[in-house]
């Protein structure tokens, strides 16, 4: 099986779909793809929650432990890795490779802000000390939060990073080609990109991208379809096409088997 690590090495770019839930990673991994990502946007949503606030720490936890049992990669959004204190954020991570997570993410923001690269920097430090098998993917969030938003202010965080053991680098929010480019030519580590709304997976690669991450936009296309529905029958139209409930009922059961023998 190839391992997390080489999916990023692959001669095209890495594509990885976010999950919310169970039913979410189910669906995935029956369309094929060998690996799951969470998105704490969608956790926290799901919950009742805004995204960014650490409020999705329990719930992700909860969800990993459950994704854990599927025979894919496991990849971990962790916000900004829920503690201030960089020991606290490694003893978490710890607990989720004994899970076997294969890898994370974690921002150098907090509440809408980016924080010191300094103090991002001692959590990846801490984190490969404690578990150095897991792929720690740096999320540099200038250009989301637009603080320091410049491609150079991200080249410069992101070598911050790579120094202090990160293994790639994820930065949402850039989507000018040309930034792109300047991005991952800046960049030793694999870049890790959202799904762009004008390119391709295969330009983004192209352009040196490594990994293209959904983030939360299945969350999102779900809710929006789940209210078209919704609205369709309510306004006198056809019952829209949907996977049957015997068919995801079936995924479920068997997710819920216990293993033989």
């Amino acid at each position: 099986m190839t391992t997390f690590r080489e999916l990023h090495d692959a001669k095209e770019p890495f594509f990885l779909p976010n999950a919310w839930d169970v039913g979410s990673a189910l669906a995935f991994v029956a369309e094929g793809f060998g690996a799951v990502g969470t998105s704490s946007f969608g956790v926290a949503a799901a919950a009742g929650w805004p995204d960014g606030g650490r409020a999705s720490k329990a719930a992700t936890k909860a969800l990993l432990q459950q994704l854990s049992r599927l025979p894919v990669h496991i990849t971990a959004d962790i916000e900004d890795g829920y503690a201030d204190d960089a020991e606290d954020v490694a003893s978490f991570v710890a607990e989720l490779a004994e899970m076997g997570v294969a890898g994370i993410n974690i921002e150098d923001s907090r509440l809408g802000h980016l924080v010191a690269p300094t103090v991002a920097a001692a959590k990846i430090i801490c984190v490969k000390r404690r578990t150095p098998e897991i792929f720690v993917n740096a999320r540099v969030d200038n250009l989301w939060f637009s603080e320091e938003a410049t491609v150079d202010a991200v080249v410069e965080r992101a070598r911050i990073y790579a120094e202090a053991g990160a293994d790639g680098i994820f930065v949402p929010g850039i989507a000018d080609p040309e930034h792109i480019a300047r991005l991952t030519a800046g960049v030793d580590l694999p870049v890790n990109v959202l799904a762009h709304p004008t390119l391709t997976v295969p330009e983004l690669g192209g352009l040196g991208v490594r990994r293209v991450s959904s983030g939360s936009l299945p969350y999102r296309c779900s809710v929006d379809a789940a209210v078209r529905a919704a609205t369709n029958l309510r306004d006198g139209h056809s019952t829209p096409v949907a996977t049957g409930y015997w068919a995801m009922q079936s995924r479920l059961a068997e997710y819920r088997q216990e293993p033989s023998g």
